[in-house]
């Protein structure tokens, strides 16, 4: 009976072997045909193939593998299996990162108190309901480009330096007008000073003859104990102008009021200072002509007024200098000055 076994299991070797022989002889001349052509495979018959070459193992497909190398198969099988202990797709997301609208309250913070650390930080975020962590916090600062607290809190912005000293700074400057007169052009110079905080401004004096003398009266009216413009006033900005005689400085000083000189060719060091004068020319000046030295002082009282009672300012939100009640149910009124070239609009009350 064993020996009916063995030789009915040869036979069918022998069969399979011939099968086999012949698959792969076909397969070579498939080959033959393609030539040097790719072969576009699907995933499906990746699968298909992947699976078998995994039972045969490298030796056999090494002698029956012809579309693409037993190195290539087995590497699908291996891409078969991790597929399918694949859990990327039903991963989570990890740590959740920290919401912006924390985020801006973290760098609100430390920009605004230059010596919080990180510490003092996440106690002011936890009595607004907000529990983080430090390194969150160094993270976020980071990627907002701010310092740690103790370099952060020795260089203090130019925006912060001024606020803390708005209320003790002023500006001054020149601007020069063309009047006609009956002997022709006559060049003035107008000297007008501003309040930083508050953006009230004064002529402080117009005259076509500059002098040290007339400069000296000026520096008195304006440091006057009663009226004067910086009465109140710590330091006053200008430039190297030499209009700003060493008798103005000195009795400026008296008064209480440091000058302080800006750096050559830098005007944007004295912004509010250039801003105003362009506002002036853009505004008043350039729409009309100045008849004489009475006409052109009444045209800058009018500007002033307008300028600080009926304006609307860009730097404070666009608001007035001077509020106004805006629930009257009145007719809208318009009040003209300079002829129309300024004009305010308001409404009576009711």
């Amino acid at each position: 009976m064993q020996f009916v076994v063995w030789t009915l299991a040869g036979w069918i070797q022998r069969g399979q072997q011939s099968t086999i022989d012949y698959l792969v002889q076909e397969n070579r001349v498939l080959r033959e045909q393609l030539g040097r052509r790719r072969v576009r495979l699907t995933d499906d018959q990746r699968r298909r193939l992947a699976v078998r070459a995994k039972a045969l193992g490298r030796a056999a497909l090494g002698e029956v593998a012809g579309i693409v190398t037993p190195d290539t198969l087995l590497r699908w099988y291996r891409n078969l299996v991790a597929r399918k202990f694949d859990g990327s797709q039903s991963r989570g997301v990890g740590r959740p990162r920290t919401g912006s609208a924390v985020a801006n309250l973290v760098v609100r913070m430390a920009t605004e108190n230059p010596g919080w650390g990180y510490t003092r930080i996440r106690g002011a975020l936890y009595n607004l309901g907000h529990d983080i962590g430090r390194n969150t916090i160094k993270r976020v600062l980071a990627d907002a480009g701010l310092e740690r607290a103790p370099e952060r809190g020795r260089s203090p912005s130019w925006k912060t330096f001024l606020k803390a000293h708005w209320d003790a700074i002023a500006v001054a400057d020149f601007f020069t007008v063309e009047v006609l007169t009956l002997t022709g052009l006559v060049r003035y110079f107008a000297f007008f000073v501003i309040d930083v905080r508050s953006r009230r401004v004064q002529i402080a004096g117009v005259t076509h003859h500059l002098s040290s003398a007339w400069m000296a009266q000026i520096a008195r009216n304006l440091t006057d104990a009663g009226e004067g413009f910086l009465r109140n006033a710590r330091y006053l900005i200008h430039d190297r102008d030499p209009l700003f005689t060493r008798q103005f400085t000195v009795l400026l000083k008296d008064a209480g009021v440091e000058t302080v000189k800006l750096p050559a060719r830098s005007p944007n060091l004295n912004a509010y200072a250039e801003r105003w004068v362009r506002t002036v020319w853009q505004e008043c000046l350039c729409r009309i002509v100045p008849l004489g030295e009475a006409h052109l002082r009444r045209t800058l009282r009018e500007f002033v007024e307008h300028y600080e009672c009926e304006r609307n300012h860009q730097g404070l939100n666009n608001r007035l200098l001077v509020a106004m009640p805006t629930t009257g149910q009145g007719p809208v009124e318009r009040r003209e000055r300079l002829g129309g070239t300024l004009n305010f609009y308001y409404r009576h009350a009711a």
